[in-house]
């Protein structure tokens, strides 16, 4: 095994502080006393306060979070769906095409997808709110769930599923009782990867919105052009902190799922 050098060493420290030094700033200046963002007054956390009491915001981050939940949700049963079709059916005709349209959105621009969508919903005559950006979530974020369970798909022995048809269980008993405790690991990182996407969504957002339906970042967006509030800080830190103990609860399920099946196989 090679030791690290200087060179490495610096350039991983960097890239760091690249990625993370901005929100370590947003994190500590969230705290920060003076109302002017870029003058330090001491530890304060009277603008976590003040957040409790800006309707507006608050309205924002909830719509932002049921938007989240519905699509991130949706987004797993169509994305595992999908994920079963390209692995189980084999090679049925029309796969390069099912295929290349499941994985278009993965390297499509956002703001092409959601001039899509937005002409999608003019023709069909949709009133934009709530539920055109629920959908248009789902429709961005169903690929990255199919590319996670595809790839457990992938790797799951399929004697066990087998072993269970043979003992008379019906096709789709077993798929409840023996495929999705195998591949719950996945379920559950797709989902939080299609939570943490349509958190995180403004482009997308901005075209399929409409009155009533402001979520969380288009509210910042339209906020920060007037001036950065110390509530702004707030609201991110917080959603740092979600966002951040979600990652920690799927990764600790995810490894307690992996011993419980290396221990079952033992």
């Amino acid at each position: 095994m090679h030791r690290p050098t200087w060179f490495n060493v610096a350039s991983v420290a960097l890239g760091l502080a690249f990625l993370y030094a901005p929100i370590v700033v947003l994190v500590i200046y969230s705290f920060n006393a003076s109302r002017l963002v870029t003058v330090w007054a001491g530890w304060s956390t009277r603008w976590y306060g003040e957040l409790l009491r800006d309707g507006a915001i608050l309205e924002s981050a909830w719509v932002t979070v049921r938007v989240a939940m519905l699509s991130a949700t949706a987004a797993t049963v169509l994305g595992t769906l999908a994920a079963l079709a390209l692995v189980r059916l084999g090679r049925f005709r029309g796969r390069l095409l099912f295929s290349g349209m499941i994985y278009a959105p993965l390297v499509m621009p956002e703001v092409i997808i959601g001039l899509a969508l937005l002409l999608l919903f003019v023709a069909v005559g949709a009133d934009r709110g709530f539920w055109t950006v629920a959908v248009a979530h789902t429709t961005v974020t169903m690929c990255f769930v199919t590319v996670i369970v595809q790839s457990r798909l992938l790797h799951l022995d399929p004697s066990l599923e087998e072993a269970a048809l043979d003992l008379g269980s019906p096709p789709f008993k077993t798929f409840f009782s023996v495929t999705v405790p195998l591949i719950l690991p996945a379920l559950a990182s797709g989902w939080m990867l299609a939570f943490t996407l349509s958190l995180d969504d403004l482009v997308i957002a901005s075209f399929t919105t409409g009155p009533g339906a402001t979520t969380l970042p288009i509210r910042i967006y339209s906020e920060i052009r007037l001036g950065v509030k110390p509530e702004i800080n707030a609201i991110c830190t917080i959603m740092l902190a979600v966002v951040g103990i979600a990652l920690v609860l799927t990764s600790l399920i995810t490894k307690s799922r992996d011993s419980q099946t290396m221990a079952r196989a033992v």
